[in-house]
């Protein structure tokens, strides 16, 4: 069994910074070859790509497209088929968006964080899956949050229950696709710092408070989140699908 994945291809959706960044340095440093995404700013998404391969070399493919669009989302599998086939989907794409009280329920929000966070999931597994079946199997890694557990901050009811219903999907496909050597699981983090969810949405005094509450007494970083992304994708995870990693320092436990 080894880290090494030399040879494969993956797709990283939503990855010009924060955890999908590091998943995409993580999966290049390891052999891989990956296409990376962003839905706007292609001249930034150009750039990372470049920064990235600079550094750690490899193969970095940017994809410009939207992954709630199922024709912007088949983009990337293109992209994927040219380098040799998909091997690793990491569904990393997602969003809070803003803060909206149920009470203010507001249809366009909702539509806007489901999308983002549950369709676009949907969306490229069903574009993934009938390469990674004629392959003999693959590995799809899908994001969920802490707060599909616990329900998150004020204003999130939307964005928990899109992570939640995320959570419950890994399992529902893991068991579909399990037969055809596919696994399917999930990486919920906690509060991870150094990303742009935590840097918006939430109060530097909460920055401050949770390094109290949290038994590692730190924020999580965005490479700890990519280091499950590698383990999940390798053949050190050959016997695990359907399962959900929790990476929040002891947070909430289980």
């Amino acid at each position: 069994m080894s880290l090494d994945l030399t040879g494969k291809v993956a797709i990283v959706t939503g990855s010009s910074q924060g955890i999908g960044r590091s998943a995409v340095e993580a999966l290049v440093k390891a052999g891989a070859k990956v296409v990376m995404n962003k839905h706007n700013n292609e001249e930034m998404l150009k750039s990372v790509a470049a920064e990235i391969t600079n550094e750690f070399g490899g193969t970095v493919v940017p994809v410009l497209a939207d992954v709630t669009k199922k024709e912007q989302a088949q983009l990337l599998i293109d992209a994927a088929m040219e380098l040799g086939g998909i091997d690793i989907l990491v569904n990393n794409a997602g969003g809070l968006i803003k803060r909206v009280p149920v009470a203010e329920f507001d249809q366009e929000h909702y539509h806007q964080v489901m999308d983002v966070n549950l369709l676009s999931t949907f969306l490229m597994c069903n574009l993934v899956l009938p390469q990674m079946k004629a392959q003999g199997g693959g590995s799809i890694i899908n994001l969920s949050s802490q707060a599909a557990h616990d329900g998150g901050g004020a204003g999130s009811a939307v964005y928990s229950s899109s992570k939640g219903a995320t959570w419950t999907m890994t399992k529902s496909l893991a068991k579909e696709v399990g037969p055809e050597k596919i696994r399917v699981n999930c990486i919920s983090p906690g509060f991870i710092g150094k990303t742009t969810f935590h840097d918006t949405f939430t109060a530097q005094e909460v920055h401050e408070n949770v390094k109290k509450i949290v038994p590692l007494r730190r924020h999580g970083a965005p490479e700890d989140v990519a280091n499950s992304v590698l383990f999940l994708a390798s053949d050190m995870s050959a016997y695990i699908t359907g399962q959900t990693i929790e990476v929040n320092g002891g947070l909430l436990m289980f």
